[in-house]
């Protein structure tokens, strides 16, 4: 058996990987909270809350067949492109802020993609049940190849199973980065936002990838020490 076996999964020199995807991951956390409570206090200058920016944004983009509806939380959004329906928060849907346009506007970036067949977009779109099976499968299938002796083989394919869902948080970087990109364009393009209220819709914007940036780094590093722990195990180990 290896050096760290049982023992050393609940308790070994690695968790400082986990660690540092915690710390990440509470930094991008605070940080975006902070930014948009910030520029949530800020109101726009052309008065239109984020629900009538995405649907002059959509309109503009000849997007027609996308309904905006209204979910409860705070910073919920989202796109549903199954359902084509962009979904905006408490925090967004009815407020006049910068930080609520440019969520919306973000949101509306989503939709674009969808309509373009944007490919990242659609890869992610593929990768979520397998994302889904990877990060709720994949450790306690691990746990099992160790429960049970059965040597390298279940092990194996517990990391490759959570491997699933780190994937699709790597995707999801360029699709998060491209949709803030159409954000920024179409909201100076259509003039919704102007002059240094872009510039404070860009820090938000950035703080929010942010969170998607920390929770790929803690996917991959929890992966660098699923593998350091139990990559070398062999099936007569």
């Amino acid at each position: 058996m290896p050096y760290y076996g049982y023992y050393g999964f609940f308790y070994d020199p690695t968790y400082i990987l986990v660690l540092i995807g915690i710390l990440l991951t509470v930094f991008a956390s605070v940080k975006v909270n902070s930014t948009y409570s910030k520029y949530a206090r800020v109101r726009s200058m052309s008065g239109m809350t984020g629900a009538e920016a995405a649907q002059r944004i959509l309109w503009n983009a000849g997007i027609q067949d996308v309904r905006i509806e209204h979910v409860r939380g705070s910073l919920t959004d989202h796109y549903d492109p199954s359902a084509k329906v962009l979904r905006l928060s408490d925090a967004t849907y009815g407020s006049n802020s910068v930080a609520a346009v440019g969520v919306a506007a973000h949101e509306c970036g989503h939709a674009l993609q969808h309509k373009e067949g944007y490919a990242p977009l659609s890869i992610r779109s593929a990768l979520v049940p397998a994302a889904n099976i990877g990060s709720r499968l994949g450790v306690p299938i691990i746990l099992l190849g160790l429960l049970f002796g059965s040597g390298g083989i279940l092990i194996n394919i517990g990391i490759w199973v959570f491997s699933l869902s780190v994937l699709f948080q790597v995707v999801t970087l360029p699709v998060e980065f491209n949709a803030s990109s159409r954000a920024m364009k179409m909201l100076e393009g259509y003039g919704i936002l102007g002059g240094q209220e872009l510039s404070q819709c860009r820090k938000v914007l950035s703080a929010a990838a942010l969170t998607y940036v920390a929770a790929a780094a803690a996917s991959l590093l929890q992966l660098l020490r699923l593998v350091l722990l139990f990559g070398g195990r062999r099936d007569d180990d």
